[in-house]
């Protein structure tokens, strides 16, 4: 069992490798779709993975399109500021794909436009534009799998 999260477009190489870390804790697969904002040889983005890249199941796709063609039969669900339901109003499933937006712009307004009953936010106060890219991911995905019983995780 495992969720997947997809990075569209990523830019600052500590929370995609944050994410990893999270990933490998977690046994969710890590899309990361080009371009990247950074080299995956970056020492920033191995740094914030620490020693667990060998523990992620990391694959690259050259487009979003990429993505959805490959798993033409899962569910995505979008992350963006600009939803109106929260995140907690969903009902996650194992296989479920959790995709986010690079850091200074979010998801393209096409993605958006075309997954309108699947947009999802994370309350918070107007004084701030969004949350950090990797706590978004993490506190997401754990909803997920909380309500899916953490799976096996111990």
């Amino acid at each position: 069992m495992a969720f997947h999260i997809v990075l569209v477009e990523p830019e600052i190489p500590a929370n995609t490798g944050n994410i990893a870390r999270t990933c490998a804790a977690t046994g969710t697969y890590l899309h990361l779709v080009r371009p990247l904002g950074f080299q995956t040889d970056d020492r920033t983005l191995k740094r914030a993975g620490l020693d667990y890249w060998h523990a992620v199941k990391v694959e690259y796709h050259d487009s979003f399109q990429e993505v959805k063609d490959t798993y033409a039969s899962a569910r995505f669900f979008f992350a963006t500021t600009k939803a109106k339901r929260k995140y907690t109003e969903f009902a996650f499933q194992d296989g479920d794909f959790l995709v986010f937006g690079k850091e200074t712009k979010g998801l393209p307004e096409d993605i958006l436009n075309a997954h309108q009953d699947s947009l999802m936010r994370l309350p918070m106060t107007d004084a701030v534009r969004s949350l950090n890219l990797s706590n978004s991911v993490a506190i997401i995905l754990y909803e997920g799998l909380r309500q899916n019983g953490f799976f096996n995780l111990t």
